[in-house]
């Protein structure tokens, strides 16, 4: 369905007719398929996106006090440094030599005030989920219910149907092909060593936004043999010796029809604005009581304050499928679904002894 183009504005979400149902088509697929990839003789259930994590670092995040004005609400309200934990990840379980979207999840600890998420409202950290790419493969909702049926009938190999088996050549999904290709096709050196995106919009208080996060020129002095977990002995080989840092920037909505909200395949076009430092210290951080932490954490855009609301269908869709995969996931491993806390966080992952 259409948008109405004639009243398209800033900072505005337009559901398209069928959602609800289409959401609930997608959580269904998710929990089948995830059920019948761990079979009670195969634990831990591992995550339906992003299962496979090179680690979880402690970092700082760092607000600045020189942002615009228009940019001072919720987390970058005043400057501060706030204490936080980032899982790099695959978006499947396999060797780190083939091709594969790589993200970056970053939890902030220290967040005061009420969440989204009416069972973790009063928890006080706020998720920020990145990918390797400015733009995602899927327009809306409808077109996701499309895919996950496809891949779904694929087994887990390319769902080929989604993109081009349609008998109407017209009809084909010809540019949501050519941008996962182009996802997949990128090459990493290190998790540290590449820029992310959001993909997907946000809310800034009453305005729409995007962020990305772009690697110090640092960040990529250590190259290590290309090996099934190569990207998590990049890491391990970096901060063994030094610190790693990237810069946050913010890039507002300006044009409410070519930066659209309801369709994530689109990049925008205004300027990014640095408003955040983020700092990883030297540490160690693959030992296995603290792999096995980052395995029981539970990332979504919406552990977050109103103020920073996830925008759009794809991620109005995340918020429910993602909640009902991470009870399951929880429940089948029989770990208790819970946002960690600050203190427990640095406690596994805080200073090292030879810091």
């Amino acid at each position: 369905m259409q948008l109405k183009k004639e009243k398209i504005e800033l900072g505005k979400e337009y559901p398209i007719t069928g959602e609800i149902a289409g959401i609930k088509e997608i959580e269904q697929i998710s929990i089948d398929a995830l059920k019948q990839s761990f079979p009670d003789n195969i634990r831990p259930v591992l995550r339906d996106a992003h299962p496979k994590h090179h680690g979880c670092l402690r970092a700082e995040f760092i607000i600045h006090d020189d942002i615009p004005q228009e940019l001072k609400v919720g987390i970058f309200k005043q400057p501060r440094t706030f204490n936080a934990g980032i899982r790099f990840s695959n978006n499947k379980v396999q060797d780190d030599t083939k091709k594969d979207v790589r993200g970056m999840a970053i939890k902030l600890f220290g967040i005061e005030g009420e969440k989204l998420l009416e069972q973790q409202k009063d928890e006080k950290t706020q998720d920020l989920l990145l990918i390797n790419h400015p733009v995602f493969f899927i327009k809306d909702v409808q077109d996701y219910v499309e895919f996950f049926r496809a891949r779904q009938a694929a087994k887990g190999n390319l769902p080929l149907k989604f993109f081009f088996l349609n008998p109407n050549p017209f009809k084909w999904h010809l540019r949501e092909f050519i941008i996962g290709m182009v996802m997949l096709n990128k090459k990493v050196s290190s998790p540290l060593a590449i820029q992310y995106w959001s993909s997907t919009p946000y809310k800034l208080g009453d305005r729409a936004i995007k962020f990305t996060v772009v690697p110090n020129s640092n960040n990529a002095t250590h190259s290590v043999a290309k090996s099934p977990d190569y990207l998590r002995q990049a890491m391990v080989e970096h901060l063994n010796s030094q610190e790693a840092s990237f810069d946050f920037l913010i890039q507002l909505q300006t044009d409410a029809k070519k930066m659209p909200i309801e369709d994530p395949r689109i990049e925008w076009k205004s300027p990014f604005q640095k408003v955040a430092t983020i700092k990883i210290p030297r540490q160690q951080f693959d030992s296995l009581q603290q792999m096995e932490f980052c395995e029981h954490l539970s990332f979504t855009p919406w552990h977050s304050l109103p103020e920073h609301q996830p925008l759009g269908g794809v991620n109005r869709a995340r918020k429910q499928v993602y909640e009902a995969l991470s009870e399951l996931r929880h429940n089948l491993n029989n770990v208790v679904v819970k946002e960690p806390s600050e203190e427990e966080f640095l406690k596994l992952f805080g200073r090292m002894p030879s810091d």
